[in-house]
This record gives structure tokens, sequence and C-alpha cells, in this order.
């Protein structure tokens, strides 16, 4: 599930994984991304940090929350300066990988495969 409010790195990213044979699931913030988990999605989730009403930081909280943790990967897109956020302590441990926006699609891919 590639989660972010931009609909182009929604849409750029579902086309390059689709080609790769992937399901892909999208939700343009984080309170569509809860509704997703609840209803039973699991595997990766690509989280974008900077998104309106839920940012990643509290949407990754609130999956841990709830307890949807289990069954998902969770990774971060994010931009430079957001990785030190004081939100983000004590979610480190639930977070697989981190991708730096702008993001080089072979290392995204990459990341990916490593957690299939």
């Amino acid at each position: 599930m590639v989660v972010d409010d931009d609909n182009d790195t929604l849409q750029s990213i579902r086309v390059i994984f689709e080609h790769l044979g992937y399901e892909v699931f999208t939700a343009n913030d984080g309170i569509a991304c809860i509704e997703q988990l609840e209803d039973g999605f699991e595997g990766i989730v690509l989280m974008d940090i900077m998104m309106p009403r839920m940012d990643g930081w509290d949407t990754i909280k609130e999956i841990v929350n709830r307890g949807l943790e289990k069954n998902v990967e969770i990774l971060v897109m994010t931009a430079k300066g957001t990785l030190n956020h004081e939100k983000m302590k004590g979610l480190e441990i639930y977070i697989k990988d981190y991708i730096a926006k702008p993001f080089d699609i072979d290392g995204l891919v990459k990341s990916i495969e490593q957690l299939t």
C-alpha cells in the first residue's frame, strides 16, 4: 500500500510496481490507510510523512495503538530533515526502511524486494 497525499506520487509508484507484478493499493492520507488495514490489508506499507489530516508519524502511532502493525512492513518516504522529528521517537522499531524523497526508483524497488 502506498500512502501519500500527492496523486502523482501514488500513480507513479503504482505503475512501477504493477509493472513488476505487485498488487498495489493506495491511500491518500493516514485515515484511509488505517481503514484499509482495519479491512484486512496485509503487506508492505510505503508511508509518506508530510500529509494533511494525519501525518505519517501519527498514522504509524495509530497503527501500533490499534494493533495493526503485526501483518505489515512499514517503509517511510521522507524529505530531508524529517527523520529527526520528535514524533518519530519510539516508532523506529516499526519502520523497516527510510526512502528519501525524491526517491531513486531502483533503490525503492530494491527496498521493497528485500521485504518480499
